[in-house]
C-alpha cells in the first residue's frame, strides 16, 4: 500500500479495537470508576510525577488571564495547580470515581475557578457542554477514543490558539507486563494500545504539523505489601479468579522489590508532547 493512500485514522482504530477486544476477557468494567482505585492514582501521581507535573504546567503558556481545557483531567493533578495561576479551567472527566475525588480535591484545596464536566471527550458538545474558547486545550494520556480524528477536530474547535497533547512511543512497561501476562491469564496474546507514530500520521493527514518533544519517564507503584499489590492490578488485568490472582502474585512477587516497609514495582516508557498553535489563531 501506498504511504499516501493510508488512511491512519482507520489504523488508529483497527489497533484500538483490537487492543480492547485484549481486554473483553472478564466482565466489562470501568477500573478507574472505584473510588479507592482513584485516590491511589492520585497519591501515586504525587509521589511519581511532581517533577512531570512541573515540566508539564512550565510549557503551557499560561497567563494569569488564560482559559483552560484538561481533557482527561483526571483527580485533578494538573488542573489545580494550573487553576492557581489562571482564569479559568475546565476538566472534562468520564470516569464517575475521578471525578468525585477531583471535586474531594478542589473543595479541600479551596479551588473555585473549575468547572468540571464528567463526560467522554466524544460524547462531549463543545458547544452545550463546555465554554469556549480555550486559550489552551490539552489531554494528558487521556485520548482512548474510538475516532482520533473526529477529537483532534474537536480539540482545535474549543482551543483559540494552542493545543498540546501527551502520548507514548514505543513499548511502556505496562505493555511488557502485559505480553508477559496476558497468555498466561486469558490464554492470547496482548495487543498494545496505539502510540504516537500512528498519531503523528493522523494529525499529518489533517494539514497539522505539531512540534514534538520526547522524553523518558521512570514511576513507581508503591504499596503496603504483594496483597495489596495484587489487589491493584487485578482488576487491570482482569484477573477475577483464584488462580488467574496466583500467576498474578508469582508474577508480580518476581518483579517487586522491597523499600522499608513497602515493596515497589517499577515502570518505565518513553512519552511524546506534542503540540502546536491554530494557523488561524490571533497575532
Amino acid at each position: 500500500m501506498e504511504a499516501d493512500t493510508i488512511d491512519w485514522n482507520d489504523v488508529w482504530k483497527e489497533q484500538r479495537r483490537q487492543h480492547h477486544e485484549t481486554n473483553r476477557n472478564s466482565a466489562d468494567a470501568s477500573f478507574w470508576d472505584a473510588k479507592d482505585a482513584a485516590r491511589r492514582f492520585y497519591r501515586m501521581a504525587q509521589e511519581n510525577n511532581g517533577e512531570r507535573i512541573e515540566k508539564t504546567i512550565r510549557g503551557l503558556p499560561l497567563t494569569p488571564q488564560s482559559r483552560v481545557l484538561d481533557v482527561g483531567a483526571g483527580p485533578g493533578a494538573l488542573a489545580i495547580p494550573i487553576a492557581r495561576q489562571v482564569r479559568h479551567v475546565t476538566a472534562v472527566e468520564p470516569s464517575k470515581g475521578m471525578v468525585s475525588v477531583l471535586e474531594e480535591n478542589i473543595e479541600q484545596e479551596g479551588i473555585v475557578n473549575i468547572d468540571v464536566v464528567q463526560n467522554r471527550w466524544e460524547d462531549v458538545s463543545v458547544a452545550e457542554d463546555l465554554s469556549p474558547p480555550y486559550d489552551i486545550v490539552f489531554a494528558s494520556y487521556s485520548l482512548d477514543v474510538p475516532d482520533l480524528r473526529g477529537a483532534v477536530m474537536k480539540l482545535e474547535e474549543a482551543s483559540s490558539r494552542y493545543v498540546s497533547l501527551y502520548w507514548f512511543a514505543g513499548e511502556t512497561s505496562w505493555d511488557a507486563m502485559s505480553r508477559e501476562l496476558w497468555p498466561l491469564l486469558h490464554g492470547c496474546s496482548f495487543v498494545p494500545s496505539p502510540k504516537c507514530d500512528i498519531l503523528y500520521n493522523v494529525l499529518y493527514s489533517m494539514g497539522i504539523y505539531p512540534n514534538i518533544e520526547v522524553f523518558p519517564f521512570r514511576h513507581i507503584n508503591r504499596f503496603a505489601d504483594l496483597a495489596e499489590a495484587v489487589g491493584h492490578f487485578a482488576p487491570r488485568y482482569f484477573a477475577e479468579t483464584t488462580g488467574q490472582k496466583e500467576i498474578l502474585r508469582q508474577y508480580l512477587s518476581s518483579h517487586a522489590r522491597s523499600d522499608g516497609d513497602t515493596i515497589i514495582v517499577p515502570g518505565h516508557s518513553t512519552r511524546v508532547k506534542i503540540w502546536w498553535e491554530k494557523a488561524d489563531s490571533p497575532a
